[in-house]
């Protein structure tokens, strides 16, 4: 079983990221031959900082490698680091019908949000597709967000067969987890960087505790029971929290008698504690700056190894070779 995830470089990882994406890759490792990319051509939708793009790249590469993957278990790599993703990217656009992308609704989503509409943006599940495909992936975790992406996917390697002959791409099938596949942010809502309400796995300890105890919350007096439905702490607690202490903050809801700034200080101290032993390894990792790009140069060499044969497949079932 050949598994692959991608993360966009495009600022700090969250805790929305972790447990939408990272977490299931790095656990995903041990149960198969793993593919994990950083995607940079796909950021280039949203911005052309040259210096930032650079910054990101690096910086979820060590992010990742702190979080738990092993590059002696999984292939890891930038996306641009594999240019035959292009090639595969054009070869599926030309089967891919327009009707397909447009009933796409991140798109217009992005461009409602004020990202500039561009054919890299319309077209992002074409090579979406490609960076699957190009893999012979099985399985691809994503988050709910990047479920429609995946039938696009789907539907892309179905028109290839159909097209060139069955067996010229692998069709992959979706990895959701439904109980964190959806964060809540410190607003209330999914936690997104275009909310501006994310939760980062790493930084300074007193500005990030400061931001946990910023979490909007109703007005509900100390003495009364909490309402927990649609409760940003709790659900951020149990991911953070063993079981007991989960429990135990839940009945703290429903009985009443505590207050929210009790349970924001519970949830920060759960939250700091969890990715304690991620911060210890992300300074190991800047303490060896060489470290970084032998992986993603080790990753890149392996990843063309098996586009290329990939790549090789599709060019005779399409009749380039």
């Amino acid at each position: 079983m050949r598994i692959l995830t991608g993360l966009q470089p495009s600022g700090k990882l969250h805790v929305g990221n972790y447990f939408g994406a990272m977490e299931p890759a790095v656990r995903l490792q041990e149960q198969g031959e793993a593919f994990y990319f950083i995607a940079d051509y796909h950021a280039m939708t949203s911005s052309h900082d040259a210096a930032a793009l650079r910054e990101n790249v690096r910086g979820l590469a060590v992010d990742f490698l702190a979080c738990g993957l092993d590059p002696s278990r999984a292939v890891f790599f930038r996306q641009s680091a594999v240019p035959e993703v292009n090639e595969l990217a054009w070869i599926l656009s030309t089967v891919c019908p327009m009707g397909l992308l447009n009933k796409c609704h991140s798109y217009k989503d992005k461009v409602a949000q004020g990202i500039a509409p561009s054919h890299g943006l319309f077209a992002y599940p074409v090579l979406m597709a490609a960076d699957i495909l190009l893999y012979d992936s099985n399985q691809v975790p994503v988050g709910k967000d990047q479920k429609q992406h995946l039938e696009v996917t789907r539907d892309l390697a179905v028109k290839m067969n159909e097209t060139f002959g069955e067996g010229t791409v692998v069709l992959p099938e979706s990895i959701i987890r439904d109980d964190t596949a959806v964060v809540p942010g410190l607003d209330g809502r999914k936690m997104s960087k275009s909310y501006g309400n994310t939760l980062p796995i790493f930084g300074d300890e007193k500005p990030l505790r400061k931001m946990i105890m910023r979490i909007q919350t109703d007005s509900t007096p100390v003495e009364e029971p909490k309402p927990t439905e649609d409760s940003s702490i709790l659900a951020l607690y149990k991911l953070f929290a063993s079981e007991g202490d989960y429990q135990t903050m839940l009945a703290d809801h429903q009985n009443g008698g505590v207050g929210y700034g009790d349970f924001k200080k519970r949830l920060a101290d759960a939250y700091w504690d969890f990715f304690a032993p991620m911060r210890a390894r992300r300074d190991e990792i800047l303490a060896d700056p060489g470290y970084v790009d032998q992986v993603l140069a080790d990753g890149a060499a392996r990843a063309r190894v098996e586009a290329a044969k990939v790549l090789s497949r599709v060019r005779k079932a399409t009749g380039l070779a």
